[in-house]
């Protein structure tokens, strides 16, 4: 994360690209800059780029962990709420303790469109014809794309090859986070994430919601979940229509640091 509220940033993709290289820069999934708001009430605005240089629309995970990053700096007392701007909606964020943030991810969207999906037949579920073969997926939005696919094993082959090529199929106009989800029992699930602009990832805030979203949303589990990840677990409610989806889970400070780039941006 870089707050450019207090220092000069140019969000330039090639020095993303850098940074973002686990190898020979920092290292990361995202990159979150913080910023001025412009929205009423609101403490701070924040954009989102991938690793690969690209901007994203949402990053729940992300979204907390600037909220705890607020925290530790004074700007969020724990124990209240707080609102920040993001780019397509202002959320509310509740830091309950110094590494428990929770925060409201909006309405999910399941309309086709709001995913830039182009739908060739009614669904849900909807089928989309992949090199592999035929699969069926659940779409929506949590303010940035999701294709939802449940599937029975999480360790199945064939899923390195599907996740890359559904986040990257045609049929979505902007691309898709490609989320394998498997139901463990109605509070349980466990899942998988290929991101856009940044592969399989560790974890994936929004994926999660937007997971439980869909199977809420068919009735195949209840309004309080808990969805495993491969770096930790997520706590997501949702009452269903008519109501934001708020999402609960851990964020660590992890260092601070100086980038020097000869290169600079």
């Amino acid at each position: 994360m870089v707050d450019a509220r207090a220092q000069a940033f140019a969000a330039d993709p090639v020095l993303i690209r850098r940074m973002g290289d686990r190898r020979r820069g920092i290292g990361f999934d995202q990159l979150l800059t913080l910023l001025q708001a412009t929205a009423p009430d609101c403490i701070a605005a924040f954009h989102v780029w991938n690793r690969d240089g690209t901007r994203a629309e949402q990053c729940g995970n992300g979204l907390r962990c600037i909220a705890a990053w607020l925290a530790r700096a004074g700007e969020i007392a724990l124990g209240t709420e707080a609102r920040l701007q993001t780019d397509s909606d202002v959320a509310t964020v509740r830091v309950h303790a110094a590494h428990d943030v929770e925060v409201s991810m909006g309405e999910p969207d399941f309309t086709p469109a709001a995913v830039g999906y182009a739908a060739t037949a009614v669904g849900p579920p909807y089928r989309l014809q992949l090199a592999a073969g035929v699969i069926e997926l659940d779409v929506v939005s949590m303010g940035n794309p999701h294709a939802v696919v449940a599937v029975d094993d999480l360790a199945a082959p064939a899923l390195e090859s599907l996740g890359p090529a559904l986040t990257a199929h045609a049929a979505f106009a902007h691309g898709v986070n490609a989320g394998f989800v498997r139901v463990l029992d109605r509070t349980h699930l466990a899942l998988r994430v290929h991101e856009r602009g940044a592969g399989w990832t560790q974890a994936c805030g929004s994926g999660a919601c937007a997971a439980m979203a869909v199977l809420r949303a068919t009735g195949r589990v209840d309004a309080e979940v808990e969805v495993a990840l491969p770096g930790g677990t997520l706590g997501i409610r949702w009452d269903g229509p008519g109501a934001r989806l708020w999402m609960r889970g851990p964020a660590a400070f992890v260092y601070a640091g100086v980038w020097l780039d000869a290169r600079g941006a």
